[in-house]
């Protein structure tokens, strides 16, 4: 059975337990046919393609995982429009985010529409239609990555790539009640990517939660030498209870939505309820550069980007982009320099609220307009939707995008955490947490996301345990003698197998089996200091050893594994799932 809300580990226990990704696809290929939008999808990956694309190595860390991509990114052999027809080429080779997220088993489905050049954050400019949000086809989806926004809240891919230059990834998030997440400049290659501003641009993750976009970007992350902006990832990991920014009262701007602004102060206080500190920030210095970004010379950034074609064939650009680069043609090369000049100045103040703080909490956009609303305003209202987005890009920050409610009317409203440059981790732990105590859902159909996502704190190691370390299990006191704290209870992929050792007292032997496909073995992620991490396994005994282990979510940890001389006379315990099952079973004393 397909489950109601396409998450990672959902789809891979599903798989487990017998659906294939042959029917899931062949479902969801239904679905989109019979999806009214018809404006989500440029093109499609033909049927037949897609199911011969599903790998043949179940182990894979997103196998048979279904994704679509914003058409400004490059798919080998289909058209990369940027919402522009006759500015499409055909690429030889994938974007280097595709490709490796290809490699991991995942199955492309198509390219989604956007707004033209990526240059809007509403999704009504392109001449490819508007997609509508999910909730009420007369409200917009959310720009500029729209298609892919929708495509994930509707229930037609488990995730999708976007881009986000100024909130791109973040605002169909908040339309359409799902997980935007903007991870740092350079983190994710740009590499095949139709630039709007090459010095901001990131390509951002749409999912139905934080863990799914974490699994996501271990992925597609790392660096690449032949994008001038790409960086080595790393963590800059916050503390595990955060002091928050959040906006002052005359801060506070959500054009007359009031449903929005108090929304906005129940996700603050629903923050303060989880022992977070909340502190009011000036919010001043943030508002001038997010204003910087479209209305001064910022702008040139895009018509350099797609200047050629510009001059070439003006007539051939949806007119309100058009506009938009032609104003951008009006500001010099000192003009630039001001800019950059003012927005350093900014970056100082902007700065000393920071320190304050160890994360911003904000509105993700002040309201929703009506597709007739926005195409009355093209401009004013774009702004609007920036107003808390714009900044973080030019000041270099991190941020995902969450549920935070609806309006009585049914439209969703989302907050937004901003943190550091590569604060992912913790920005995601958070955003998991904040998510499901706000219990908004996850897309069109409000269910609950089942995975969690919980990062390491400071100076942590973790570990997986599969036996008799579990928790209320014989050998539990030796981690919580060593003040081990218990991070996430999931399971292994599915490459693993359990065995019953013959040991005093009894315990299970885990071990990494490439080319076998079990059902994913229970075991918990436990974190300890590099100290007590070192005790622990200075007091390991054989058969036991510390190893890399990979979970369900793609990520991989040290954790148990049994050396394979203990195995040859060991059961074979894989179908239990895990060792507490195996102890439950019929006939156990």
């Amino acid at each position: 059975m397909i489950p109601e809300l396409l998450e990672i580990p959902a789809l891979q226990a599903a798989y487990a337990q017998g659906l294939t990704p042959q029917a899931l696809v062949n479902a969801l290929y239904d679905r989109i046919e019979a999806y009214p939008d018809k404006a989500v999808f440029i093109s499609l990956v033909s049927r037949a393609e897609a199911l011969a694309a599903i790998p043949a190595d179940t182990t894979l860390p997103l196998y048979g995982i279904p994704f679509v991509v914003k058409d400004n990114i490059d798919i080998a052999g289909i058209p990369t429009t940027a919402a522009c027809p006759d500015f499409a080429y055909t690429p030889a080779q994938d974007a280097l985010a595709v490709a490796r997220l290809r490699a991991a088993g995942a199955v492309l489905l198509g390219k989604t529409n956007l707004d033209q050049f990526a240059t809007g954050l509403n999704g009504t400019r392109s001449p490819y239609g508007a997609p509508r949000c999910v909730f009420n086809a007369r409200y917009i989806s959310g720009g500029s990555s729209s298609g892919s926004g929708v495509a994930v809240a509707a229930g037609l891919a488990a995730f999708s790539l976007g881009t986000d230059t100024a909130g791109s990834g973040r605002v169909p998030a908040a339309c359409n009640n799902i997980v935007g997440l903007k991870p740092s400049i350079g983190r994710i290659p740009a590499t095949g990517l139709v630039p709007a501003c090459k010095s901001l641009d990131c390509v951002a993750v749409f999912a139905n939660s934080a863990a799914d976009a974490m699994a996501v970007l271990g992925v597609a992350e790392g660096y690449d030498p032949t994008d001038a902006y790409s960086r080595p990832p790393r963590n800059a990991v916050l503390p595990a209870a955060p002091r928050l920014g959040v906006l002052a009262p005359k801060d506070q701007d959500f054009s007359g939505d009031e449903e929005a602004a108090a929304l906005y102060e129940a996700a603050a206080q629903q923050a303060a309820s989880l022992g977070w500190g909340v502190t009011e920030i000036d919010y001043a210095p943030f508002r001038e550069i997010a204003a910087l970004l479209y209305g001064g010379a910022f702008v040139a950034e895009r018509l350099a980007a797609v200047g050629d074609f510009y001059a070439a064939q003006t007539w051939k650009i949806f007119p309100v982009v058009r506009d938009i680069l032609e104003g951008a043609g009006d500001f010099s090369a000192s003009d630039a320099f001001a800019d950059i000049h003012k927005v350093q100045a900014l970056r100082h103040k902007a700065a000393a609220e920071l320190a304050q703080v160890d994360a911003l909490l904000l509105p993700t956009a002040p309201t929703i307009f009506t597709v007739e609303e926005m195409l009355a305003q093209p401009i004013a209202h774009n702004a609007t939707l920036g107003l808390y987005t714009n900044f973080v890009n030019l000041l270099d920050l991190a941020a995902i995008a969450l549920p935070a409610g609806f309006r009585e009317n049914g439209l969703p409203f989302g907050v937004s955490l901003i943190g550091p440059a590569f604060s992912e981790v913790s920005l995601a732990g958070y955003a998991d947490a904040l998510h499901k105590a706000l219990g908004a859902g996850a897309g069109r159909n409000r269910r609950a996301p089942q995975g969690s996502y919980t990062p390491p704190a400071p100076d942590e190691v973790t570990l997986v345990v599969a036996g008799a370390h579990l928790s209320g299990m014989v050998l539990n006191h030796e981690l919580a003698n060593l003040r081990a704290r218990l991070v996430a209870a999931t399971t292994t992929a599915l490459d693993y197998k359990l065995y019953a050792l013959a040991t005093t007292p009894p315990k299970p032997g885990l071990a990494h089996m490439p080319g076998v496909a079990g059902p994913g073995i229970a075991v918990e992620v436990w974190a300890l200091t590099p100290e007590a991490f070192g005790r622990f396994v200075a007091a390991l005994p054989a058969p036991m050893g510390i190893g890399r282990v990979r979970l369900a979510d793609g990520s991989v940890h040290p954790g148990f594994l049994c050396e394979a001389y203990a195995l040859q006379s060991a059961a074979d315990i894989t179908a239990y799932g895990g060792w507490r099952a195996y102890l439950a079973r019929p006939g156990t004393p």
